[in-house]
């Protein structure tokens, strides 16, 4: 993978992060993208010290002019992305009769806008090159779950996206696959704890008691499938969306 470009968007912390470090240790050259320009910088940073190539810039992904300027950047930094991993996200959680309108358009624009912004434009290189792989990010909420209408449209809504994308593009070399986490343990669920008002330990230990295997995941646990879903080896899975929640999901 050493010729290889990677861009990994909302990749200042937690599974965005994850995933670039894993990407770069791959051997690909990592774009790190998020609102958060320091943290990304600091990600970089640690790549190239690491021995990697690496780029990092601050993103909106729901802005098209931004996504076309920024990804012409990768692509004169570190060469033609062909491997993206939709992963910025942010969460609105409220009930419905709650829910504003700017909380739903919110959350859908980051989740689905962008992904299909940076998807469109990644494509153009990965289509010339003859070969690609996109991971989405979706979600168990896209099953449903209390509280997130948003979220979890915008998630099943990246389902649908991943197996059209998949029918699209597969005759041009490129796979297009969806990875659903449960319960990971990063900063975003550590704040929705705290927005319930409950101990994030708690929350930890309750939530693996109902896990077939007995633990919550972490951000590495994603990074791994994300790394076999862009390998070589991964040229016949397309289309498909893991399930990465240490157990069974209907």
């Amino acid at each position: 993978m050493a010729d290889r470009v990677a861009i990994v968007t909302g990749a200042a912390r937690g599974i965005g992060a994850a995933v670039a470090q894993r990407l770069a240790a791959d051997g690909f050259a990592v774009a790190l993208l998020d609102l958060d320009e320091q943290a990304v910088r600091d990600g970089a940073e640690k790549i190239v010290a690491g021995g990697g190539k690496a780029f990092a810039a601050k993103l909106d992904v729901s802005d098209e002019a931004q996504v076309n300027e920024v990804v012409a950047r990768v692509a004169d930094e570190l060469g033609a992305p062909t491997v993206l991993v939709n992963n910025a996200g942010i969460l609105r959680d409220n009930l419905l009769f709650k829910m504003t309108a700017d909380d739903w358009d919110a959350v859908i624009n980051v989740h689905l806008r962008g992904a299909f912004l940076m998807s469109k434009a990644v494509q153009a290189y990965q289509t010339k090159e003859g070969w690609g792989r996109v991971v989405n990010l979706s979600s168990t909420s896209a099953l449903g779950n209390r509280g997130q209408a948003n979220y979890s449209a915008a998630k099943a809504g990246l389902q649908g996206f991943t197996k059209t994308l998949a029918i699209e593009l597969g005759k041009f070399g490129v796979t297009v696959n969806a990875i659903a986490p449960g319960f990971i343990a990063t900063e975003m669920t550590a704040a929705t704890a705290a927005r319930m008002g409950v101990d994030f330990e708690d929350l930890k230990k309750g939530a693996a008691q109902t896990i077939p295997v007995q633990r919550v995941g972490t951000p590495d646990d994603i990074a791994h499938t994300t790394s076999f879903l862009v390998s070589e080896g991964a040229g016949f899975v397309s289309g498909q969306v893991i399930y990465v929640a240490g157990g069974p999901k209907d």
